[in-house]
């Protein structure tokens, strides 16, 4: 378990320091990363799945959440790295919690999800959230009246997260479907690139909508 945390955490931690990188180094390499993270997901996924229709609608639903992606960081930087952090956080905390402390499954589809995992997977993204918004609010943009509401940051945040682990079992029901463990193998401890953004490629949709109803509501 150790080493396999150990391949997971410095995945995870090489692939934020880039993802930050790129994003902060301007839109021109944000944009060519995106493109690139969207062929990679692409052909895992018309290599995962064997029905002509589903393949489409897979790709079809990845390129609306790679636009979502790309549409909410130029509209809010911040915002867009603190979604990021509550997926990375949300898996990460799924994969202690669950290996530590194991108990009752969370579902059939993915047998290693468990209901500990899930706890983890809040618990890990409200903490880290809460440091993010807490070190960098002051100097950075965020929407400050979501920052003075406690209750609706936590049910944000639980609402990110809860979409990022139905992201993963969604995914995890396609590996199950088409008999394989992992989407590929590009990333240490991961597999494919797909394994590894299974909950942001739904977070982002969800946040985009979610942002587009409050918009057209006025909420």
């Amino acid at each position: 378990m150790l080493k396999e945390l150990e391949k997971r955490l410095i995945s995870s931690i090489i692939l934020i320091l880039i993802t930050f990188l790129v994003v902060l180094e301007g839109k021109t390499f944000f944009y060519i990363f995106l493109f690139i993270a969207f062929l990679i997901s692409s052909y895992e996924w018309l290599k995962m799945i064997k029905r002509d229709d589903i393949k489409i609608l897979g790709i079809l639903f990845l390129f609306f959440s790679f636009y979502s992606a790309f549409y909410f960081r130029n509209q809010n930087l911040e915002g867009f790295l603190l979604i990021i952090l509550i997926c990375v956080s949300t898996d990460i905390g799924g994969y202690v919690f669950g290996n530590l402390f194991k108990g009752p499954k969370l579902s059939k589809i993915s047998p290693n999800k468990t209901q500990s995992g899930m706890i983890g997977s809040f618990l890990l993204s409200l903490i880290s959230s809460s440091i993010f918004v807490l070190q960098y609010s002051n100097d950075i943009y965020i929407d400050q009246n979501l920052i003075q509401s406690d209750l609706k940051f936590v049910i944000l945040i639980l609402l990110i997260s809860s979409v990022s682990q139905g992201g993963d079992l969604i995914i995890s029901y396609f590996k199950r479907t088409s008999k394989i463990k992992n989407t590929g193998n590009i990333i240490p401890g991961h597999g494919g690139l797909l394994d590894r953004i299974d909950g942001m490629i739904f977070v982002f949709p969800f946040v985009y909508l979610v942002t587009l109803i409050s918009v057209i509501m006025k909420i």
